[in-house]
């Protein structure tokens, strides 16, 4: 007499398209570059003997900074134009339906089951609630500050009449002052590094106790669900 091994039917949707996978790795990279060097610009490392041009060390750093920062801003205007061409669920990044009363019910719920007072996930395709509401505010919102910011900072080197300083040279004498624009750019670094500490522990956190694959569907771009329940 054979024993029946109880089965559990995994479907699955093509969620993020291979263009919209690699923007979101190669996000991830200048992002930690831009982090990092972020910080050693603001808290330089000790003085190295000899002259400065024998090493030029925080002239690398400065230079890994400017060109992580391109990267980021190509990649956030790639990402505009592939929310337009793209599938649904690639312009959640853009658009967010605060006015809609159940997405406000559905974040809350959400919040609960992190903090480990639901006993079960809900489903979501893209995005849930509570981290479409944090990737519009840090990723889209946070990264528009960061490069007005970042870029308003470069002008001062560039000089008058680059183009840096014609679109972003207006940022200065908005903020206040050059110091001020440095203050909210070196605070965003933070906001968005502890963003993503906490991205990468939800995402393990959700791929092991939710109800469908999370960093997996990154990689191959299908989302894997683990039940067949709404």
């Amino acid at each position: 007499m054979s024993t029946a091994v109880p089965t559990v039917k995994r479907t699955a949707v093509y969620v993020y398209e291979a263009p919209l996978r690699a923007w979101h790795w190669t996000n991830a990279l200048s992002i930690t570059i831009l982090a990092v060097t972020g910080y050693l610009i603001a808290n330089p490392l000790p003085t190295l003997p000899g002259a400065a041009s024998d090493h030029y060390l925080m002239g690398y750093l400065r230079f890994a900074h400017f060109a992580a920062a391109y990267v980021f801003a190509v990649g956030f205007i790639f990402r505009l134009y592939w929310a337009m061409v793209g599938n649904r669920w690639s312009r959640q990044l853009f658009a967010l339906p605060f006015w809609r009363r159940r997405f406000w019910s559905e974040l809350w719920h959400e919040v609960r089951w992190y903090a480990f007072l639901e006993p079960e996930p809900r489903k979501y395709i893209g995005h849930n609630p509570l981290a479409h509401l944090f990737m519009v505010v840090i990723i889209t919102v946070g990264g528009i500050v960061m490069m007005f910011t970042g870029f308003a900072l470069y002008s001062e080197q560039t000089g008058l009449g680059s183009w840096q300083d014609r679109w972003f040279g207006w940022v200065i004498p908005f903020v206040g002052q050059s110091q001020d624009v440095r203050m909210w750019h070196h605070w965003g670094m933070w906001v968005i590094s502890i963003f993503v500490m906490l991205h990468v522990y939800t995402a393990i956190r959700e791929d092991i106790l939710s109800r469908q694959s999370l960093i997996s569907t990154m990689i191959s771009g299908w989302r894997m669900f683990k039940d067949d329940r709404p």
